[in-house]
């Protein structure tokens, strides 16, 4: 048999020096002006560049479940209401695609599609018979392209991300337009 020759001979091992920081600690009560601090500053901030915080827009701000079960039911002319703020919202969250702040963007999203579900429902007893099928036709292309920005914002996609917004304010402009 061959003897494997010992190879942790050949090496030879050197000594750095380093010099390590002292440890700094950090004090609660030191930390907690700076917790105050940063929180204030990231609130004003989202509510400075979030559409959510507009005060027209002040639904939609408490707990979904709230307003599903608890709240009182809105009347149409309100669901009406409602669907002319979103409009207004959605012409606002162009400056959010163009900065590219795609969660911002979608939670905004999915919270307008879970209350406009609800209200395009609610608000069909303000159109006249005649037109209804319309109307429906026009809701669910809104819905069709909400659900569509909404998987090109997921998947951060530019181009399709603008057409499609581009194509659900024209559809939800057509959908105010049935509510005048």
């Amino acid at each position: 048999m061959a003897t494997i020759p010992n190879s942790a001979a050949a090496f030879r091992h050197t000594t750095v020096a380093v010099s390590i920081p002292p440890r700094r600690t950090i004090r609660a009560s030191s930390s907690l002006p700076r917790r105050q601090l940063i929180t204030g500053l990231t609130a004003v901030s989202l509510t400075a560049t979030c559409p959510l915080a507009n005060a027209q827009q002040s639904w939609g701000t408490r707990s979904l479940i709230w307003d599903t079960f608890i709240a009182p039911k809105l009347s149409p002319e309100e669901a009406s209401d409602r669907i002319h703020q979103t409009a207004a919202g959605l012409h606002e969250l162009r400056s959010m695609l163009e900065a590219k702040a795609w969660k911002y963007v979608l939670v905004y999203i999915r919270l307008k599609q879970k209350y406009l579900d609800k209200d395009m429902k609610n608000a069909m007893k303000l159109v006249p018979e005649a037109r209804r099928k319309a109307y429906v036709e026009t809701a669910n292309r809104v819905v069709d392209n909400m659900d569509e920005l909404d998987y090109y914002v997921r998947n951060p996609k530019i181009y399709e991300s603008y057409v499609y917004y581009e194509k659900m304010l024209k559809s939800i402009d057509e959908l105010a337009a049935f509510l005048v």
